[in-house]
């Protein structure tokens, strides 16, 4: 948590906002286990977040949408594989 002071002088809590960069939320190293053409095709149709750009070959994605993300995921996500 950091703290932002505004102009009266009283201090105020405000969330900081981590950023993620791809590698990191996408398996085998990250939470989400997709692959990057299928992240990329969700991103486009609205499923996963939006990304922020913060130049021209450097996207990252705020933290707090990935988690969101991966709270509201579906159950096929965090189930252990069944053998059959």
């Amino acid at each position: 948590m950091t703290t932002l002071i505004v102009a009266n002088g009283s201090a105020k809590p405000q969330a900081s906002s981590a950023l993620l960069r791809l590698k990191s939320i996408l398996a085998p190293n990250g939470p989400i286990p997709v692959g990057k053409s299928t992240w990329w095709d969700g991103v486009r149709s609205g499923r996963f977040p939006k990304p922020v750009k913060l130049g021209p070959r450097t996207t990252v994605w705020r933290q707090e949408d990935v988690q969101s993300l991966i709270d509201n995921a579906p159950l096929s996500w965090v189930e252990p594989a069944r053998s059959k």
